[in-house]
This record gives C-alpha cells, structure tokens and sequence, in this order.
C-alpha cells in the first residue's frame, strides 16, 4: 500500500504537481446522515474513539469486518476517519449504525475520487464544520482540512475534529505544527475536546501537549511503516488507555488506534 502512495505520489510530480483539486468552499460539499435503526449507544461513563486512515477508501469493506469485529474497535463511540469518499463514509457507518458528517478536501486527480475526513458517532451529532487548514502543499497546493462535530455524549457536549496533517513532502514540521494549532484555537470554545487522526508527525503532539491536552498516544506502537503517525489528543478528559490495533495486511498503509477515556464533570 505505502509503494502505490509513493509512486501516485511520484506520477504526480510528473505530471506537474497538480494532483489534487481543492473544496474551498467551507459549507460545501457535505455529507450527513443517520443510520436506522441507531446503534445502541454504550451504557457506560467512559469513551471510545477509533481513527483510521482507510487509505484512498479501496479496502472499505474489509475495514468494516475489523471495526466490527476487534475487541478494540467493535464498541466505539466515535469513529474518526481520513482518506474517505462519501460512499465510503456512508457506507461504514450503515454498517454500524452511527451518524455521520464527511466533507472531502480535495478532488485527487491520481485516484479520480473526493478524499477528506469523517466523523461517526454512536451519539447524537448536534452541529458540525469544515475547517480549512493553514499551510498547503509546497508542491500540488493542495489544502488540508479538518471535519469538526459536536455530539451529545449522555448530558455533554464533546466537540470532536477528525483530521490528516501535511506530510513532510506537502510543508514539514512547522506547517503541521501550524495546522494543529489552527484546529485547537477553533476548540478553545468547547471544555471537552477530541482531536485525532493521521498527524504525518511522530511529535507534533507536543504542540497539543503545551496547550493543555493530554497525549496517552504518544507511546503506542507505531501505526504506520514511518513510525507512530496517527494520535489522539483529549482535553477535558481524564484518559484511560490507549492502543494499536494490528490489522490484516493490504487494508491500509495505516493501522487504526483507539483511546478510552472519562469526560470531566
């Protein structure tokens, strides 16, 4: 999977670095719906979300048996996803029965399909938002967003942000550190964060750990042949536990991670 990124990647560069076509629009394109009948939310305090990287939504339907069937992931409350299409978004979460909201970031040229991010939820979702990231491609110029929601976890409002940073390729270390930064000052507003997905960055987290998050991904195994790239930040929470979850081979060129943890009174 990493060796058909890289040589999309390299078609790209000859074919003049225009591989994607931006959504600038911050309302449009979007994507909502709610499964029926609703999964049966958990009958516990605590929350569990998952963030994956299903890359370029080829393997979708081998992604959903993991979801449902790893004791790590089969009871998420939150589901946080990159790389997605809208059929792709729609159809794991049916298959789950969760809402959902999906924005795509970009048209990709290469794989002539919408790519952005997804957030599903076993909860109520109330509101939702595209946020448009700072820092785009140095090449492609292509951007980089955010899918925001604010779900109702039993009486509070948790606002969560679905997310894929820059790689090292696209700006470096100070543009995802800059695009990080963008998404918390959004949630600074809210007292109870979620905030993961593809970060491209082993350490980047330090920027969320400086603002007041907590971090409990920083030592997990890595998910991705580079190292420990996707996290999960919290704030608000009191964390629990987190993890990798080892997939079978080919499903994506990331492995999927979960975090448990308690909403603060």
């Amino acid at each position: 999977m990493y060796w058909r990124s890289l040589v999309s990647l390299c078609a790209g560069v000859v074919l003049g670095c225009r591989t994607g076509r931006n959504y600038p629009d911050a309302i449009s394109p979007r994507y909502t719906g709610t499964a029926t009948p609703l999964a049966e939310p958990s009958h516990h305090d605590t929350l569990r979300v998952v963030s994956y990287n299903i890359e370029f939504s080829q393997e979708v339907q081998r992604a959903i048996r993991e979801l449902k069937n790893h004791p790590s992931m089969r009871q998420a409350d939150v589901l946080l996803l990159q790389e997605m299409t809208a059929p792709a978004a729609k159809t794991i979460a049916d298959s789950l029965r969760m809402s959902f909201v999906y924005y795509p970031t970009i048209y990709n040229k290469i794989f002539r399909r919408d790519v952005g991010n997804a957030v599903l939820s076993r909860w109520p979702i109330l509101d939702d938002a595209k946020l448009i990231l700072p820092a785009h491609s140095r090449y492609a110029k292509t951007q980089r967003t955010a899918t925001a929601a604010t779900i109702r976890f039993r009486d509070q409002d948790i606002r969560v942000y679905s997310t894929h940073l820059g790689t090292a390729a696209d700006l470096g270390r100070a543009g995802r550190e800059e695009q990080l930064g963008f998404i918390m000052k959004d949630a600074e507003r809210y007292p109870r964060v979620v905030l993961g997905g593809d970060m491209n960055s082993a350490d980047v987290g330090t920027i969320a750990e400086a603002a007041g998050y907590e971090w409990l991904t920083k030592k997990i195994d890595k998910s991705n042949a580079f190292g420990r790239l996707d996290h999960i930040f919290t704030r608000g929470f009191a964390p629990i536990g987190a993890g990798t979850v080892v997939t079978p081979p080919n499903i994506s060129d990331h492995r999927p991670i979960w975090l448990i943890a308690t909403p603060a009174r």
